[in-house]
C-alpha cells in the first residue's frame, strides 16, 4: 500500500515539472506548441470569424454619395435689408426733458437675413430657387457658391403663397442639382436636409419623410412634405434631397420648441416648385385658378354606412360675384368631381383649382339635397392670399 502511494506521489511531481516546463518553454519561445503540434501531424481547428451584419437591401452604410452629388449645389444667401426703427430723441437740457419728454423720430439700420439655396435648371438656364421670406424687401442679395465664389443675385420674381422666390446670378459653370423622378414619396423615404444653418456653411441632417401632403392653411392649395430632418434658422430654401441625392424638396418652415414641437419641419415639394419656377421665369409671377368657395370635409354620420373618409368636398361658402356664384352652387353642396378628375378632399380640390387656367371652363358634378347635379363654371383668375404661415426662419 506504502509502496502504490510512493508510485502515485512520484507520478505527480513528475507532472507538475513537465507543467511547468511547458509554461516557461511557452513563455519564452511563442508559437513552440503551435510548430511541435504541425510536427507531429496534430492539427486544430481554428475558431469560426463572425462576419459583421450586412445592411439590408437598399439601406446604404452611408450617404457621403448622395450628400457628395446634390452639395455642390447648395448655395448660401445673405439679404441686406433696410430696416426701419422708432426712437426717442432726449434733449440735452435737464429742464427741457422734464418738461417735453422725448421727441419721437426715425432711424434706419442694415440688417442682414441668412438663408440658403439651390442651383436648378430650366429651359436651358440655370437659377436658384429660394424662399420668399428669406429675400422679400432686401435691398441687395449675396449668393455665397459651393466653389467660394460670391455673386450678386438679382430677383427674377417671387410667389407668397408657396413662398418661393426665383434668382439669377452672374456667374458660370454652376452646378445644377438632380431633380427625382415623379415616383411619390412615401412616409419613412430617408430623406437629408443640406444648407445653412446659424451660418454654419454646408451642414448635412438626416430625417424621414414624416408625412406628406400636409396643410398648414385651410385655404391655400399647399402640399408640404413633414420631416423630421433637422431645419433651422437659416436652413429655409435649402435642399432635402432623398437618399440617391436627388432634389425631392425646399426646405420652407419648421414649427418650433415656442409651440412646443421638436423635429417637425416641412418642405415644398419639388413637382410644386418646379411648377412655380417654370411660370416665374416665363411671367415673372405665377397666375391661378379660382372658383369662389370655400370647401370642408364631407361630413359623414356615425350610422350612415358609409366610411368615415368619404371622398369629395363640401362646399361651406360661397363669395358674391364669384364663378361658383353665378354657376348657381351653394353651401352644403357636395362636389365629387371636377373635369373629368375626382375629388378626394378639400386640399385635393384646391389644388385642381388652382392649376386651371383662368378664362377657361369646368364642369364640377356633385351632390345637392341627395341629387345629382352638375354646373359649368368659367375659371376667374385667383386674388391675392393673406399668408399667415409662421416660421421660425
Amino acid at each position: 500500500m506504502k509502496h502504490a502511494a510512493g508510485t502515485l506521489a512520484f507520478i505527480a511531481r513528475f507532472v507538475i515539472l513537465g507543467l511547468a516546463i511547458a509554461f516557461v518553454i511557452t513563455l519564452l519561445w511563442p508559437g513552440s506548441g503551435d510548430r511541435l503540434r504541425s510536427r507531429f501531424g496534430v492539427t486544430t481547428t481554428p475558431p469560426a470569424r463572425t462576419e459583421p451584419t450586412s445592411a439590408p437591401a437598399g439601406s446604404p452604410l452611408s450617404y457621403a454619395d448622395a450628400v457628395a452629388a446634390a452639395e455642390p449645389s447648395v448655395v448660401n444667401i445673405y439679404a441686406n435689408k433696410i430696416v426701419t426703427g422708432q426712437a426717442f430723441r432726449m434733449y440735452n437740457d435737464p429742464l427741457l426733458q422734464q418738461l417735453l419728454g422725448g421727441q419721437p423720430t426715425t432711424y434706419q439700420r442694415r440688417e442682414q437675413t441668412l438663408g440658403s439655396g439651390v442651383i436648378v435648371n430650366a429651359q436651358g438656364q440655370d437659377y436658384v430657387l429660394t424662399n420668399n421670406h428669406v429675400i422679400a424687401h432686401a435691398a441687395d442679395i449675396q449668393v455665397l457658391l459651393y466653389d467660394g465664389r460670391i455673386a450678386k443675385a438679382t430677383l427674377v420674381g417671387a410667389d407668397e403663397e408657396t413662398d418661393l422666390a426665383v434668382l439669377k446670378i452672374d456667374a458660370s459653370n454652376l452646378p445644377s442639382i438632380h431633380i427625382a423622378d415623379q415616383q411619390p414619396l412615401r412616409a419613412g423615404d430617408v430623406v437629408l436636409a443640406i444648407g445653412n444653418p446659424l451660418g454654419l456653411n454646408q451642414t448635412v441632417t438626416m430625417g424621414i419623410v414624416s408625412a406628406i401632403g400636409r396643410q398648414l392653411n385651410s385655404s391655400s392649395a399647399e402640399d408640404f412634405i413633414q420631416t423630421d430632418a433637422a431645419i433651422n434658422l437659416g436652413n429655409s430654401g435649402g435642399a432635402l434631397i432623398n437618399a440617391r441625392g436627388l432634389l425631392v424638396g425646399i426646405n420652407t418652415l419648421l414649427i418650433g420648441k415656442a409651440a412646443g414641437a421638436e423635429g417637425i419641419g416641412f418642405a415644398i415639394p419639388v413637382n410644386t416648385a418646379m411648377k412655380v419656377l417654370d411660370q416665374i421665369i416665363a411671367t415673372g409671377h405665377v397666375v391661378r385658378g379660382w372658383l369662389g368657395a370655400d370647401y370642408a370635409f364631407v361630413p359623414v354620420a356615425a350610422n350612415s354606412g358609409l366610411p368615415a373618409a368619404a371622398r369629395g368636398a363640401q362646399v361651406t361658402d360661397v363669395y358674391p360675384g364669384s364663378p361658383a356664384a353665378l354657376a348657381g352652387l351653394q353651401p352644403h353642396d357636395i362636389l365629387l368631381k371636377i373635369g373629368k378628375d375626382d375629388i378626394l378632399d378639400p386640399a385635393d380640390l384646391r389644388r385642381h383649382e388652382a392649376a386651371l387656367e383662368p378664362g377657361s371652363k369646368v364642369t364640377v358634378s356633385g351632390l345637392r339635397n341627395g341629387a345629382p347635379f352638375h354646373s359649368e363654371l368659367t375659371v376667374a383668375k385667383r386674388p391675392p392670399m393673406a399668408t399667415s404661415t409662421t416660421s421660425d426662419d
